[in-house]
């Protein structure tokens, strides 16, 4: 496996981990509709978290975030509105970003609660 793929995996597995410490249920991990993957679907409440998560070894070229683009965002939609209907769920749904970075020899990990809306 690519090494950018593990890093990747890692950043995931921290968020999956985080998530959980702050009382969130991970009803599934890489969750996929056509072309979409949604990386952590997580409930607390009654609110679904759509989790995008961004993992980079250094902010040399940018924040994690600042790498999710418009037309991802169209595929979380189109697939959360799946996923909802599929399981005929009345839930409110919010769209998250945990962005990981690699700082020294640890990581710093961000929640960013409602980081985008529906187009």
């Amino acid at each position: 496996m690519a090494e950018h793929n593990e890093l990747g995996k890692l950043g995931e597995e921290m968020a999956v981990e985080f998530l959980r410490k702050d009382g969130y249920i991970i009803l599934q991990t890489n969750w996929t509709f056509q072309k979409a993957e949604i990386d952590i679907l997580a409930q607390k409440g009654n609110t679904l978290a759509v989790v995008e998560v961004k993992t980079r070894s250094s902010l040399d070229f940018g924040l994690p975030q600042d790498f999710v683009k418009p037309k991802k965002i169209q595929l979380l939609v189109k697939a959360v509105d799946a996923f909802v209907n599929e399981r005929n769920l009345d839930i409110e749904v919010r769209f998250d970003i945990i962005a990981v970075h690699k700082e020294g020899k640890s990581f710093v990990i961000e929640h960013l609660i409602d980081a985008f809306y529906h187009f």
